[in-house]
């Protein structure tokens, strides 16, 4: 159950109350992190499996480190990236903080996070009293789908339309654990498409570089697990650059215009609607 202000005694109820009135704008959200921050006994920062690095925030981590304050990195959407990426990212990721594998779709992971969460709270000796767990990352991470992972139910707002969730929410997880579950922001220029396209912020229909973050995806892929477009579009990739795959890739699905150019729009719009439906996997 989500617990409203009403419902929460004393300080944290006023708590509750600033968060809310503080999370209405891009100028408020340095400061509702930082209240998170001091206010949670551990952390959480969901970052996207298939681009740890760029869904991670540094400035952040270092706040949390500088105050002694323990978290937990969790790649979440490990369903839609390879065992040899995972082992990549577990290795760069682990020697700034312990690292747990998630998926919010099918919630493998969730009690080996649960199981780290009480362990870090036992070694840091928190002892009485319900144990608040921050929740921090951008838009689209799944940060809700974590959380709901976690408690075995459907406790926190969650959609796959970036900004669901619209303010600070107290998730009661059981096992004197309660969430602080955050709105996302898009710290990264707005404008950038092509992480708004990868991160699934924008789909296809509402990108205006679509050949663009097709190719960028194509980039990825042919770089971290070629095999599956070969296997998704039936195409033999040798060394062919981006371009030449989405010609490749147009010309055996049959997507030509009239006078039997590839129609680039089409690829690039399959090519982006099936990475963003998980179809095509890092």
């Amino acid at each position: 159950m989500i617990i409203n202000v009403c419902t929460v005694p004393g300080e944290l109820a006023q708590y509750v109350y600033i968060l809310k009135c503080c999370s209405n704008s891009m100028a408020s959200y340095k400061m509702l992190v930082k209240d998170v921050i001091h206010k949670a006994d551990i952390l959480l920062e969901i970052v996207d499996a298939r681009f740890p690095q760029e869904t991670r925030n540094s400035h952040v981590e270092d706040d949390l480190i500088r105050m002694g304050k323990p978290f937990i990195i969790v790649l979440n959407k490990c369903d839609l990236v390879s065992k040899k990426s995972l082992d990549k990212a577990k290795s760069s990721l682990s020697t700034i903080a312990p690292t747990v594998f998630v998926s919010g779709k099918d919630k493998s992971g969730t009690t080996i996070l649960r199981h780290k969460i009480m362990e870090l709270a036992g070694i840091n000796k928190l002892k009485g009293g319900d144990i608040l767990v921050g929740c921090l990352g951008y838009p689209n991470v799944g940060k809700s789908s974590v959380i709901n992972g976690v408690t075995g139910r459907h406790r926190a707002g969650t959609s796959s339309i970036s900004g669901h969730t619209k303010g600070v929410q107290l998730v009661n997880a059981g096992s004197n654990i309660k969430f602080i579950d955050t709105p996302g922001v898009i710290p990264f220029d707005e404008h950038d498409e092509c992480m708004q396209g990868l991160l699934g912020i924008k789909d296809a229909t509402h990108l205006k570089d679509t050949l663009g973050v097709a190719l960028k995806m194509v980039e990825i892929l042919c770089s971290e697990n070629k095999a599956a477009l070969e296997s998704l579009y039936n195409v033999t990739i040798e060394e062919q650059d981006a371009y030449e795959v989405i010609e490749l890739i147009g010309q055996k699905s049959n997507f030509l215009k009239k006078k039997g150019e590839i129609d680039e729009m089409r690829v690039s719009w399959k090519i982006i609607d099936d990475w963003q439906k998980g179809i095509l996997v890092v």
